[in-house]
């Protein structure tokens, strides 16, 4: 812990923070307290005019680091509170409290508003969470280096530490950081290679264990930090109400702290066990595991969080903690016993003399041993990490003493030694942590890097793949007339607020940077109609492929960054003319993708509106049902009923009929003359009728275009999307891969005037083309080399660079794809050529160079021909041309 040199806090300061580590310092009197000189200035100094004490200060019965601690919070609540507002806080009762730090000092306190301070402030629990947080907030790096060394002693298993990390969500960061942290602690021991090593579950489950310890800190620690720096809002509070509300959130996250330590505890002392197991004399064996009784964590949690009080919690929540400290230093004592008494561990000594191979005997001694046995040189030695941190506790406990013998007095020294090294209050303690942070910083060069969730890399075989199909898209795009368009890629917020339904809460907001609140765009078609609206453009036909970004939970095929291809149309057409290109379009696209069977699900908003008003959905909530409704495609109708009735407030009957209408799908016409018979319930709703006879020109103008082939009339489809107002369709691939929706659109005719209030008509697609990807990539032939960009590879048996710049140079400035390779042996350049797919080669060798000529050879004939060097830029022009 980190206290400031002159041994005082300031408190009230600007820009200044209350720290966990402060007030535990402060709690102990390590440390006294000072008003910052402008926060003074700020009290009043009207005479004492005493309040009745808040109900839930009253009575505590409270130690004097309580005491302390928490009148170090009501000081700094009360300090920060009078400089926020014009909080009545007076001089009397801050120096008051400052000079005694004894929170009775403070009451009764000596206005109304300092006593609704202290009411609503909750200063005994918030100060007790303080202290908690100072002394598990070290302990994060300490259980590592303590687990590590245990893995040391009992011959672990490294490959415990082996866990995957996942770009698709599917791994926790906090057990994968703890580790790839053990395993740095470990590089380079002999002890734990993998090889027959101990694979218990104390050493597997560390990750996992270790992980949810640093959540549960991380967790508690911010809310601690807000608490004890915020200033309370006053308003209408009166000295009557109380910090409940806190002193709840502060139990939550102390509870969970406490169940995340007993989880280690269990951990901790297995491997005390697996340590001991080790040592070869059974008595000692007997005595050592006596330290420690598995009895004392029995029911332990469970006392603690029995009493209803916050301030019981709490207390009980620190008393945990501090056994869990003697627990974890008992084990740190007995994995460094362990290894002091293994003879085959080269034990590590300070200037860097842990070295494989080297030996801590005196230099005579050892001189004569090689003599007659070289082999009882080579000892085991301890990873780089382990033997820095074995070193730092030995020193700790022996003053820097030679280690002897080890024997069961002298473990009890080091247990209770290495448990107030582990009190944030030992200036040690920081110097410890800092090893940890250092060893694992130092090596960070051996641990692979990563890249965020849900975004992905990609090598030259699955760029190929995308270069092709965004050909294909661009292509088809442009053949119906479309102009590029690109926009940036974030937006003011209120730009993209409000268009997206629920949706809304997955858009990505960034830093305020400059005044303006921004987001990162969460689609294409809102930026585009923000373009439209500020341009003032009337009719516009346009295509962009673009990333975009959404804060969403990573899985298979789902990502958080992600290309679009959107195609939109915006201006004033005939009817449905817009409507039926834009669907041509997608079927085109997904015709010349090639990526197998499809079928695009199609639907009407208005005709889904119909139906909800049919159904007796109240207006108000149709955005809502169509949410529900959107999920049929991946839950039963059950489960979607489920949630229309319990947390949408629909009912049972409404919600059946609902079910009836939904199940309503088929070839376009057909299901179109189904809704229109005579006595249908849409034919009575006007806006049911507008949209039938929308869609009959749709289907009769895609049925004469040959495109209506793979639509299905689908009235379960809903496309939650707010801004959507006519068509609506989705695409889904029918093959064995299950990517889900891989394209989606509609028409939008109110979104463009939501920015401007001048109305554009508008209609659209998007091509979700990761999921494209995914389909393509799995069909391509496992052993398919790819088709290469370079034509030609000119081929230097040797390592004349000069030749190979003349001659590929000539290639590049017939404009010829080409590359270059140097190497004597022929069969790497073909190796190379046939592994990058490269069509011709042009073989330069000694006799080539003697004779002026060059050797072409066609790799897929493998024919081959010696030209001249004059002529063989022609010659392969024509050849490439002509294949």
């Amino acid at each position: 812990m980190a206290t400031p040199a002159a041994a005082v806090v300031t408190l009230g300061g600007k820009g200044a923070a209350l720290s966990p580590a402060a007030v535990y310092a402060l709690s102990l009197g390590l440390a006294e307290p000072v008003i910052d000189p402008s926060a003074l200035q700020r009290l009043s100094t009207r005479g004492p005019a005493p309040q009745e004490t808040p109900a839930s200060l009253r009575d505590l019965a409270l130690a004097p680091l309580e005491s302390r601690a928490s009148a170090a919070v009501l000081l700094n609540k009360l300090l920060v509170t009078a400089g926020d507002s014009s909080a009545l806080v007076t001089a009397a009762t801050a120096t008051r409290l400052a000079g005694s730090l004894d929170l009775s000092a403070a009451l009764p306190p000596a206005s109304r508003d300092e006593a609704a301070i202290a009411a609503a402030s909750a200063p005994v629990a918030v100060a007790l969470a303080a202290v908690i947080d100072c002394c598990a907030a070290p302990l994060v790096r300490v259980i590592d280096a303590v687990a590590a060394l245990s893995c040391e002693a009992a011959r672990g298993d490294v490959a415990a530490f082996d866990v995957p990390t996942s770009g698709d969500g599917l791994s926790a960061k906090d057990e994968a950081d703890v580790a790839a942290d053990v395993k740095m602690l470990l590089f380079g021991s002999k002890l734990v290679s993998g090889a027959g090593g101990t694979s218990a579950a104390s050493f597997t489950k560390v990750p996992t264990v270790n992980g949810i310890f640093r959540e549960a800190v991380r967790a508690l620690h911010a809310r601690v930090r807000i608490e004890l720096n915020a200033p309370v809002k006053l308003g209408k509070r009166d000295a009557g109400e109380t910090g409940e509300g806190k002193e709840e959130a502060l139990i939550v996250l102390a509870s969970q702290l406490a169940r995340s330590v007993q989880a280690i505890l269990k951990l901790s002392i297995a491997r005390t066990r697996l340590c001991v197991g080790r040592i070869d004399d059974a008595e000692l064996r007997e005595k050592f595991t006596g330290g420690v009784d598995i009895n004392d964590l029995k029911g332990m949690v469970d006392k603690v969080m029995i009493d209803s009080d916050a301030v019981s919690v709490l207390r009980g929540v620190y008393n945990h903690l501090l056994k869990f400290r003697d627990i974890l230093a008992w084990e740190a004592a007995i994995a460094m016993a362990v290894i002091e008494m293994d003879s085959s561990i080269e034990r590590p000594q300070a200037g860097g003399e842990n070295e494989a191979g080297s030996s801590t005997e005196k230099p005579q001694a050892s001189e004569e041993k090689a003599k007659g046995d070289k082999k009882s040189k080579k000892k085991k030695t301890l990873g780089k990490g382990t033997s820095a941190i074995l070193m730092l506790l030995r020193d700790h406990v022996t003053n820097g003493k030679e280690v002897l013998s080890v024997n069961a007095s002298q473990l009890a020294e080091w247990g209770t030694e290495l448990s107030l090294l582990f009190d944030p209050k030992c200036a040690r303690l920081e110097s410890l942590v800092d090893k940890v942070k250092e060893i694992v910083e130092s090596n960070e060069v051996r641990r692979l890097p990563k890249i965020p969730k849900g975004t992905r890399d990609f090598g030259k075989e699955q760029m190929a793949i995308r270069e092709r199909a965004f050909s294909i898209i661009t292509g088809v795009f442009k053949m119906h007339g479309a102009v590029a368009l690109d926009t940036p890629v974030f937006e003011l917020r209120e730009t993209l607020m409000g268009k997206y339904g629920e949706d809304s809460k997955l858009i990505y907001d960034l830093a305020d940077q400059g005044g303006e609140l921004c987001s990162l765009r969460y689609d294409l078609t809102v930026p585009f109609a923000r373009y439209v609206a500020m341009n003032n453009i009337s009719s516009l036909k346009r295509y962009q492929i673009a990333k975009v970004y959404r804060r969403d939970n990573p899985s298979k095929g789902r990502y958080r960054e992600f290309y679009q291809c959107d195609f939109d149309i915006a201006g004033v057409y005939e009817t449905m003319e817009p409507d039926f290109e834009v669907i041509k379009v997608l079927t085109e696209l997904l015709d010349q993708l090639d990526i197998g069977s499809y079928e695009i699900k199609l639907n009407h908003r208005k005709l889904l509106d119909g139906m909800l008003e049919i159904c007796g959905v109240p207006p108000e909530k149709f955005r809502t049902v169509c949410s529900s409704i959107d999920k049929l495609d991946k839950q039963t109708f059950e489960q979607v009923k489920k949630e229309l009735v319990d947390e949408k407030g629909i009912s049972n009957e409404t919600a059946e009929r609902i079910g009836d209408l939904v199940k309503t799908r088929g070839p376009p016409l057909e299901v179109l003359l189904e809704l229109r018979k005579e006595g249908s319930k849409f034919l009575g709703n006007n806006g049911s009728v507008v949209a039938l006879n929308e869609l009959e020109i749709l289907f009769r103008a895609l049925d004469k275009a040959n495109a209506i082939g793979k639509i299905i009339f689908d009235l379960s489809l809903a496309r939650g999307l707010d801004y959507y107002t006519g068509v609506i369709y989705e695409a889904v691939f029918k093959g064995s891969t299950q990517v889900g929706s891989i394209a989606a659109g509609g028409r939008y005719d109110n979104l463009v005037g939501m920015f401007s209030g001048k109305q554009v008509p508008a209609v659209g697609v998007s091509l979700g083309i990761e999921r494209v990807f995914t389909i393509m990539e799995q069909q391509k032939e496992k052993n398919q080399v790819t088709q290469a960009t370079t034509e030609v590879l000119v081929s230097i048996i040797g390592k004349d660079l000069i030749l190979a710049a003349e001659l590929v140079s000539e290639l590049w400035n017939a404009g010829i794809k080409a590359e270059f390779k140097l190497t004597t042996r022929i069969s790497n350049h073909l190796k190379y050529a046939n592994q990058s797919g490269i069509p011709w080669m042009v073989l330069v060798g000694e006799s080539e160079i003697s004779s002026g000529n060059v050797k072409l050879k066609h790799m897929i004939s493998t024919q081959e021909e010696e030209v001249g060097r004059s002529e063989f830029v022609q010659l392969l022009k024509e050849r490439l041309r002509n294949s």
